[in-house]
């Protein structure tokens, strides 16, 4: 996740070192104490490798938010149109932020195409006061086609969409399916018409659907502002048909222009298609602001904090010290989380009891003045370690208490003492606790996710409302290292043992991860409480729909009833 903002509340800041250690004393007794020292060979060591990792994240950032390039850019404003960040920062409220969803996807991905951001902006924005989604094709990247990374890019916004009961704003202009790619873009459940399932979905939960074609909306892309609740298209500007003039000469030999066929007049005027007709990019911004301001109810609540906000009591620019590049180097948690959390308060959960896992519990920690529990690892999980996590997942899940996961772990323990000691059914307990929690859960990798801790802390394939990746994060089955070591157990070949090394070094980057979207964004670590914050927002938000159809907007188990846990096995 790419943030466009200095921090998520306005008048956030930090304060410095010495007036906070003074104050910490008149706070109360569950405020972590830091024994932090900034000055120390091993804190610059790792601020040095951390900051190298984020001016890297930069300027890949900086790139990708370049779209298809500076001719591409100039093509399209000599057409006089905007440029779709353009778009998007004339639709948000002025002065507020937006959370770039995925940034970096589909980087190197294709062999010899460059897709930045794979061709679609998504993210997190206000718009006429209230939390939306904002979908927008980048019609400089391919013409805004959709390849495989465009589609899933596209679908993991709009679930985060239904999952937080936002609003969908889609700013069109896209010449559908990427026609080389049609078999992994067409047919499956996964692939371009699920798009069009999932808008028909929350429409009928009451989750609003509004489109603005700015430009051409072809085939399969027709669907997404016929899908809509609420249509605007720019005149001269915007198309949508479902074959263009050559296809339909091809097809009937009719021969016909794009504006007789699918222009914004006929539609606003003979089809019906749209409900609105803009004179010009920037008009048609204006009245997709003012069709979120008239969406009343159903444009949902804001969020209000469980208590008043409160700053840490340590500054989070020491993260980067804290933590480093190398996900080898143990980390104190405990020092990460006196960054995150308010007012550095933090009261575990069984606090002398499985040691390798952190857990805050009902009333322990906030952020941003939203309750929530956190589950922290410090190292490998033993059984004591997953049954406690276990122990305070249900405690959370019975209060209705969001879970927030902060990951560096290497795995359940191996070996014949834990295995005749009943890891293996712990380690169950744990991930099918993870599995059947009936309240929101984020997931932020600091450090490595590897192995089946990947599962018990809530990896993506568990489905958290969203996963946020450091840019020294690392997530495979196991260390390179490890696998290398097994590989030469089984196979005599020492090339390939290195071959495989370097391979599974490079595949489990958090780079890797972001651009085949495994999680939802690579953030600085100095961002984590700002879009942890949001998250809790979001989770907390309720809405009419949430009220009338709860059982639908939640995950329902098959038959649409929660079970509960299921079987433990004991």
């Amino acid at each position: 996740m790419a943030v466009t903002m200095a921090t998520w509340r306005a008048n956030a800041h930090a304060f410095c070192r010495s007036t906070m250690r003074t104050r910490s004393r008149a706070y109360h007794p569950s405020i972590i104490p830091s024994k932090v020292v900034p000055s120390s060979e091993d804190f610059v060591t790792r601020a040095a490798a951390m900051n190298a990792l984020v001016g890297e994240l930069d300027a890949l950032t900086a790139h990708a938010r370049l779209g298809g390039g500076k001719k591409a850019m100039d093509r399209m404003r000599s057409k006089g149109k905007m440029l779709p960040r353009e778009r998007i920062a004339a639709l948000l409220d002025p002065n507020t932020p937006f959370i770039e969803l995925s940034a970096l996807a589909a980087h190197d991905v294709y062999p010899g195409e460059s897709i930045p951001g794979a061709g679609v902006i998504t993210g997190i924005g206000r718009i006429s006061g209230t939390e939306c989604m904002v979908i927008c094709n980048d019609a400089t990247v391919k013409g805004g086609s959709y390849y495989p990374m465009t589609i899933k890019k596209h679908l993991r916004a709009q679930e985060i969409a239904r999952e937080n009961l936002l609003p969908c704003v889609y700013l069109v202009e896209s010449g559908g399916a990427a026609l080389p790619y049609q078999a992994e873009v067409f047919p499956d459940v996964g692939h371009f018409g699920r798009g069009f399932y999932n808008m028909a979905q929350m429409s009928a939960l009451g989750i609003p659907q509004v489109s603005v074609v700015h430009g051409i909306s072809v085939a399969g892309g027709a669907y997404t502002p016929a899908m809509s609740d609420y249509v605007i298209i720019v005149r001269n500007q915007g198309h949508i048909f479902l074959a263009g003039p050559p296809l339909v000469k091809a097809a009937t030999g009719e021969v016909v222009d794009e504006e007789f066929l699918g222009g914004g007049e006929m539609h606003a005027s003979v089809s019906g298609v749209v409900d609105a007709l803009a004179r010009d990019d920037e008009d048609g911004i204006a009245l997709a602001r003012t069709a979120v301001g008239d969406l009343g109810a159903a444009s949902g609540s804001p969020a209000q904090p469980d208590q008043p906000p409160e700053d840490p009591l340590y500054p989070a620019s020491e993260l980067h010290g804290l933590v480093g590049g190398d996900v080898r180097q143990a980390i104190d948690m405990r020092e990460v989380i006196a960054r995150i959390v308010d007012g550095s308060r933090f009261r575990e959960f069984k606090a002398d009891y499985g040691t390798t896992l952190l857990t805050a519990s009902d009333g322990f920690a906030h952020i941003h003045g939203y309750h929530c529990g956190i589950i922290a690892n410090n190292g490998v999980l033993f059984s004591p370690s997953a049954l406690k996590a276990t122990h305070f997942i249900q405690l959370c899940s019975q209060r209705k208490i969001p879970l927030i996961f902060l990951v560096n772990v290497t795995g359940y323990m191996v070996g014949s003492k834990a295995e005749r000691g009943g890891i293996a059914k712990d380690g169950a307990k744990m991930v099918r606790a993870v599995s059947c929690a009936d309240v929101p859960k984020l997931t932020m990798v600091i450090g490595g996710s590897f192995g089946a801790g990947n599962y018990g802390m809530c990896g993506r394939a568990y489905s958290p409302r969203f996963l946020w990746m450091w840019p020294n994060a690392k997530i495979s089955v196991m260390g390179s290292g490890q696998l290398s070591q097994v590989m030469a157990g089984i196979s005599k070949d020492p090339s390939r043992h290195s071959e495989l090394q370097s391979t599974i070094e490079g595949q489990s980057t958090a780079l890797y991860a972001t651009a085949r979207l495994w999680d939802d964004g690579i953030i600085k670590p100095t961002d984590s409480r700002d879009v942890l914050g949001l998250g809790l927002s979001l989770a907390k938000r309720q809405s009419l729909v949430a009220q009338l159809s709860r059982g639908s907007v939640s995950r329902p188990n098959w038959d649409g009833h929660n079970t509960g846990f299921g079987v433990f096995r004991m």
